[in-house]
């Protein structure tokens, strides 16, 4: 058997099984549905001045502390690393939801006002990584 006809039975296999799922289509639409009712919210923390004053004091911190703050925009979320510790602002359709991880695993989350001073939030994080 060559290479494409064994490519073309794996796309085949695999488009009938997603056939065979009724569920695949619904949470598809649930996801969907999620994705645009944080849109808006989405928008405005990557454009706010909240954002960019927390990733300057995210680089401030990180010098006092003499570590690297890691920064990354994953999709819309937006991830602060220091060591193993995690701070994640998730949009939702509700607003902005902080999420304090430790490896992989969420210990605490809160609703973030893009409003307030970035510092009372890098603080909290902080504080549980020292």
């Amino acid at each position: 058997m060559s290479y494409l006809d064994n490519l073309e039975n794996t796309l085949k296999s695999l488009e009938s099984r997603d056939e065979r799922d009724p569920l695949i289509e619904e949470r598809r639409k649930s996801e969907r549905d999620g994705a645009l009712a944080a849109a808006p919210w989405a928008d405005r923390l990557k454009n706010s001045e909240f954002t960019r004053n927390l990733m300057d004091a995210a680089a401030v911190m990180g010098h006092k502390l003499r570590a690297k703050i890691y920064m990354a925009w994953l999709g819309s979320s937006l991830r602060f690393e220091l060591r193993q510790r995690r701070l994640e602002l998730r949009p939702t359709a509700e607003g902005i939801v902080a999420v304090f991880m430790e490896g992989n695993n969420a210990i605490t989350s809160r609703e973030v006002d893009l409003d307030s001073s970035p510092d009372a939030l890098l603080d909290e994080w902080v504080g549980q990584i020292a």
